[in-house]
């Protein structure tokens, strides 16, 4: 089927502009280009795509070409034909971007319902399905913050969205951002998308942080993983947690620590308080105790974590046992100290010392 049968009604009154035009000289009217523009929009809404219509219109203007009385100058009817195709485009390209607009509101909306969950959870699943994502499955979030923000379209967003696109099936997985964070939904039997996804974050900002809640089924999970997330960011914000990769499954300690603020208080009043008798204040002490516990209780490791001779450490830690009477070494008493430890980073202590 030629170009002129398979796209009439896109090139209606074509014809009769070019050959309007190689007969007077003018050039096309206001009207005739609006015309044009018009016919591109609607081509764009029907899905045809405008390589095969600019295809059309060359086929059509050869046909008009060949009817033109000898000795028509031909700049006219290219002259014409440019004016003619670049105004279709126009309109083409218009309904387009008009299409993509409309697209990101509606993805913007849902993203909002979906990790807000406002919207009717059956309604939320139907829609989530235009978007490759099976709610009555179980879905877990990764949430990445970074000094500078991430935007839609941004170079790191799309490098990360390349990177997804070129390993795994992005149909069931859901990359967007929200309020300056680059936010990834994966399905919960594929927990590698969110480490590959951490992992490119962290390659194209190395001061970027990630946290990943723990699966969870339903449209309500997608928001309860995104809410650990968060959670798991403005922890490590709180405290000084070390990134580049937060698990909130290995968070739950302090959720559950800080529930009880007086009660949490009163331990750590109680046990580190004396720590305060120390010359140079509780705080040198109470860093070793941190840098003891993150190291797994390892003297050579907070040592080296702490830029401090493995003597020095093991002075300190002497030193905590002497002034609050519980040994960091013992594992029975060990735990009432990183208890109150953890304690202390929730609740600043002992903030700023005289």
């Amino acid at each position: 089927m030629s170009g002129e049968k398979a796209y009439g009604e896109y090139l209606d009154g074509y014809a009769g502009i070019l050959a309007g035009v190689c007969a007077t000289g003018r050039r096309l009217t206001r009207e005739e280009l609006e015309g044009l523009r018009g016919r591109g929009e609607r081509a764009a809404e029907a899905g045809v795509g405008l390589r095969a219509l600019v295809r059309a219109h060359l086929a059509a203007a050869r046909t008009v070409r060949a009817g033109l009385p000898r000795g028509t100058d031909p700049d006219l009817l290219l002259g014409a034909v440019e004016q003619a195709v670049d105004a279709f485009a126009e309109g083409h390209e218009r309904a387009q971007r008009l299409a993509v607009r409309q697209e990101e509101a509606v993805r913007r909306e849902f993203v909002d319902d979906l990790l807000y969950g406002r919207s009717d959870l059956g309604r939320l699943a139907e829609r989530a399905e235009r978007f490759g994502l099976l709610l009555s499955h179980a879905h877990a979030v990764a949430v990445a913050q970074a000094p500078e923000p991430f935007g839609d379209g941004a170079p790191v967003s799309r490098g990360v969205e390349s990177s997804l696109l070129a390993r795994f099936d992005t149909r069931r997985i859901l990359l967007t951002t929200k309020d300056g964070r680059l936010i990834c939904v994966a399905p919960a039997d594929e927990p590698e998308v969110l480490t590959h996804f951490a992992k490119r974050v962290y390659a194209a900002d190395e001061e970027s942080l990630v946290a990943i809640g723990r699966p969870h089924p339903g449209a309500g999970g997608v928001v309860h993983s995104y809410e650990e997330a968060l959670g798991a960011l403005d922890l490590a914000g709180r405290i000084g947690l070390d990134g580049p990769v937060l698990y909130a499954a290995d968070l739950l300690v302090y959720p559950v620590l800080g529930r009880d603020r007086q009660a949490m208080a009163d331990l750590v009043e109680t046990v580190l308080g004396p720590l305060a008798a120390a010359r140079g204040g509780a705080r040198p002490l109470l860093d070793t105790l941190h840098a003891y516990f993150d190291a797994g209780c390892v003297t050579t490791e907070a040592a080296r974590r702490l830029g401090l001779s493995v003597r020095a450490v093991s002075y300190r830690l002497d030193r905590i046992r002497r002034l609050t009477g519980a040994d960091p070494g013992d594992p029975t008493q060990r735990y009432t100290l990183q208890t109150a430890a953890i304690g202390a980073r929730l609740l600043d202590w002992p903030g700023q010392e005289p």
